[in-house]
């Protein structure tokens, strides 16, 4: 995987190099609102040269990411007080009396830049910050052996917060195994009882099909009786009929 994909594609390793903010300034100088630490949603447009909902949709897809590295929204008073400290905002692309507004420091900003696909600036941030890491790998200890810049990067995810939630899943998996080892011999006896429930139940099912044969013979027979039985019945009526009539003549 190159690694400019492997930035846009990981949140462990975007967040190994999101303090290098300097990488900003150094593609395109970040213009900032008077308070100095922070932008709004349309000024990260113009600095990236894309249009704002670029901005917003990506804001959108990742916000919990963002308002980790200090996104975050004004609103009510806070939102009045901080108008009142930044007069630069009230111009014609915002009018007074909006809801709320959307504020990035620099930390935002450097992620909106290892996010944004369709932005040549946000390209050039991401190829810099490579660049600064290939030089960092291959400065005092020049004639040591190199590793692939991929490789370093990866090696810092699992370094961090990612590499320890690993090893716990990793101890996790262990009592697992070793649980499940337990129960195998419980395991094996209930599939042995298993087996031999399903022994008697095939059984009991032929004594059943061998009972519904038998009644469905059963049930035959008694129709060929009640067709006897009719019959004399039908013969002896004949019979009386025939000496009233003798009686009769």
């Amino acid at each position: 995987m190159p690694p400019e994909i492997a930035l846009l594609e990981s949140r462990a390793l975007r967040d190994s190099v999101i303090e290098r903010t300097d990488a900003l300034d150094k593609v395109k100088i970040l213009t900032m609102l008077p308070d100095g630490l922070h932008i709004t949603t349309r000024m990260v447009a113009e600095y990236f040269e894309v249009g704002e909902e670029a901005v917003k949709s990506l804001a959108k897809r990742h916000r919990a990411e963002f308002q980790s590295n200090g996104m975050h929204i004004l609103r009510g008073s806070y939102l009045q007080v901080f108008e009142r400290s930044n007069l630069d905002l009230s111009d014609s692309s915002y009018p007074q009396g909006r809801a709320h507004l959307t504020l990035y420091p620099r930390r935002a900003v450097l992620n909106v830049a290892m996010l944004l696909r369709d932005s040549d600036i946000a390209k050039r941030v991401r190829t810099y910050l490579l660049d600064v890491e290939e030089a960092a790998r291959s400065g005092p200890e020049a004639g040591a052996e190199q590793l692939p810049l991929e490789q370093i990067l990866t090696e810092r995810m699992l370094t961090g917060p990612i590499g320890t939630r690993l090893e716990a899943v990793e101890a996790c998996l262990e009592d697992v195994g070793s649980t499940l080892r337990e129960l195998a011999p419980w395991m094996a006896r209930v599939s042995a009882r298993l087996d031999g429930m399903d022994r008697r139940l095939d059984a009991h099912g032929r004594v059943i099909c061998a009972m519904s044969e038998r009644l469905c013979d059963l049930g035959e027979d008694m129709t060929e009786v009640r067709r006897d039985i009719a019959t004399l019945k039908a013969e002896a009526a004949r019979r009386r009929a025939r000496r009233v009539k003798r009686r009769r003549a």
